[in-house]
């Protein structure tokens, strides 16, 4: 039996044409992707296509555009065996982490993919892309799907979604995932790592779309200022800061640093310890530096 496939379309890269007055990339309609891409008429796969009215370049990636995916995958989950969303490469982590956790119990694939070159150039990385993050869709084991998470396909690896970051705005090899192992590699055939895929869920799906926007990241670096630190703790209405450390999870030992952290904490902000460095983790308490933590 055929998998059905749902491609949702919101924007980016590899669905960009060169406009030929201004020379800027500037997005076009999804139709004209299959004429980019007539192989995809070829797949032994039935595919549907929804595209958003007006493609969005992923620099303007908001929450909202998170529900409205989710809602789109809720709307068309029993539809279908799989979906490809192409998205921009800039927030593709963001919105592959954030869908991780919105969709809750997912049991079918949920597969962003992009490109670094747009799809009407010669030497695009966006078919391949494309083609195969379809084929891993719609890929089955005994008649189930073999990937039940959201993932990102680049470049021939498939990463999970929220252990994914950009790292490389020139390389087609644009994506790491530091910290967890390929999902599966594709060569002349694709090969999954079985171990390290998530197991499918029993229950029925459950879409989260109440997401709270009043979240601020707060990069420390040397010689910040009180001025920055209390101007991005004390951001109006803020509920949450996700502090940037060094290393290990490291930071200014100043008293006046550690008592600005403790002031937030105590009006019930929360702030979270997370290193700068793409891989490792933080272990608070293991240097003195950590220790106020």
């Amino acid at each position: 039996m055929q998998s059905k496939v749902l491609l949702i379309y919101t924007g980016g890269t590899i669905g960009m044409m060169q406009d030929a007055k201004t020379g800027q990339l500037k997005p076009f309609d999804f139709k004209h992707l299959t004429e980019q891409i007539p192989e995809l008429n070829k797949f032994d796969v039935e595919l549907s296509a929804v595209s958003f009215d007006k493609p969005i370049d992923s620099s303007d990636m908001q929450p909202q555009v998170w529900i409205d995916i989710a809602k789109l995958i809720e709307k068309n989950y029993s539809k279908v065996d799989g979906f490809v969303i192409l998205h921009g490469s800039d927030t593709m982590s963001f919105t592959a982490s954030a869908l991780s956790f919105m969709l809750e119990n997912l049991n079918k694939p949920v597969i962003l993919t992009g490109s670094q070159l747009p799809i009407g150039t010669i030497r695009t990385d966006g078919k391949e892309n494309l083609i195969t993050a379809i084929e891993i869709a719609a890929a089955k084991e005994n008649g189930k799907p073999i990937v039940t998470e959201v993932c990102i396909y680049f470049e021939y690896q498939l990463y999970r979604g929220n252990r994914t970051h950009k790292y490389n705005a020139e390389h087609f090899q644009a994506f790491q995932s530091a910290n967890y192992p390929v999902l599966a590699e594709a060569g002349v055939h694709i090969k999954y790592n079985t171990a390290a895929l998530s197991k499918p869920s029993t229950k029925k799906l459950k879409i989260h779309s109440s997401l709270n926007p009043n979240i601020a990241i707060l990069k420390i670096f040397p010689g910040i200022t009180p001025q920055v630190v209390d101007a991005i703790l004390n951001a109006k209405n803020t509920t949450a800061i996700i502090l940037e450390t060094f290393g290990s999870g490291n930071a200014s030992t100043q008293k006046w640093f550690v008592e600005a952290l403790k002031k937030a904490i105590d009006k019930g902000k929360i702030i979270y310890n997370v290193t700068q460095c793409n891989a490792g983790a933080v272990e608070q308490g293991k240097y003195a530096t950590s220790a106020a933590f």
